[in-house]
């Protein structure tokens, strides 16, 4: 395989060894091959002695989009950043009274926009703790399940302040029925 045969993702190739292949993956000088027989191997891109079946042209770079949406990805998945998220206009500068029924003690406000931050963390978390429920090696299938029912029902339980959301794609959703 010369330079100028540069496979992109998709790729068919035919390995002596390996046999029939389809490249799933690009390194900087090798490909990740899947081999129908004998799974992942990673092959030199420079190897030549591979013959190209059907030739996916590579992807000339990454747009800012894609690597965005990447970035964004995996900070949600391995760090604690909480993401920024806009209040309803009707809330904005309000307070939230907490009221006791004594008449003997004293109301609690707290403004909303703090209130609001700390909805978000919680919502954040659960769901870094989802996928981290999703990519555990030590849980099974069923456990995996049914921890994810768990969390679903404390998605579903906060569905209360999605008022407090701008957009309803920030709001939490429950247990469809």
């Amino acid at each position: 395989m010369s330079n100028e045969n540069i496979l992109g993702v998709g790729s068919r190739v035919k390995h002596p060894a390996y046999g029939d292949g389809v490249v799933i993956g690009i390194r900087q000088v090798a490909y990740q091959i899947c081999f129908i027989q004998y799974g992942i191997k990673v092959v030199g891109k420079d190897y030549d002695g591979m013959e190209i079946v059907e030739q996916i042209p590579s992807e000339e770079g990454v747009t800012f989009s894609k690597a965005e949406k990447a970035l964004v990805a995996i900070l949600r998945k391995w760090s604690d950043v909480t993401e920024i998220v806009p209040l309803g206009a009707r809330w904005k500068d309000g307070t939230m009274i907490l009221k006791p029924a004594d008449p003997e003690q004293k109301p609690k406000e707290i403004p909303i926009e703090t209130f609001f931050h700390k909805i978000v963390m919680v919502r954040d978390r659960l769901r870094v703790m989802e996928q981290r429920v999703n990519s555990s090696k030590n849980l099974s299938d069923e456990e995996k399940v049914n921890l994810q029912q768990y969390i679903t029902r404390i998605y579903g339980s906060l569905t209360t302040f999605n008022i407090l959301f701008k957009h309803k794609s920030e709001s939490f959703v429950g247990e469809k029925k």
